[in-house]
């Protein structure tokens, strides 16, 4: 059995995982590739810290995660294949406590980024950062 997230080496797995099926995902990799280009390795460290900030609950995220998605080209379909990509890097990799939080963290996270996109869209506004 899988033992659960606890420390950084963990959080390092999971996020550099996750995204190598995001680079070469037939839906999600010509958007992340496009927007991110060859800024790999700082997203990459942007992303452990968030995850480190949410999940291990040491504080080294500072930041707004939602402004850098307002106008990505992404719909439901996006977010689905985005969270069932998410959920399936934690399962082959994790087991327990923090696994499931991660995996309904991730699951609320894009429910909330996907309404707000939604909702700057019908509205044609800028998102409030």
């Amino acid at each position: 059995m899988a033992a659960d997230i606890g420390i950084m080496k963990d959080i390092e797995l999971l996020v550099d995982s996750f995204y190598t099926k995001v680079r070469s995902d037939e839906l999600l990799g010509p958007i992340f590739n496009g927007v991110i280009q060859n800024r790999w390795p700082e997203h990459l460290k942007k992303m452990y810290t968030f995850w480190q900030t949410v999940l291990l609950k040491e504080h080294t995220y500072y930041g707004s995660p939602f402004p850098p998605h307002s106008r990505l080209p992404v719909q439901k379909v996006h977010f689905d294949r985005w969270l069932e990509l998410f959920c399936e890097t934690v399962d082959e990799h994790f087991n327990g406590e923090k696994a499931v939080e991660a995996k309904w963290r991730a699951r609320k996270m894009a429910e909330m980024f996907q309404m707000k996109i939604e909702y700057h869209r019908s509205k044609s506004s800028k998102p409030i950062v």
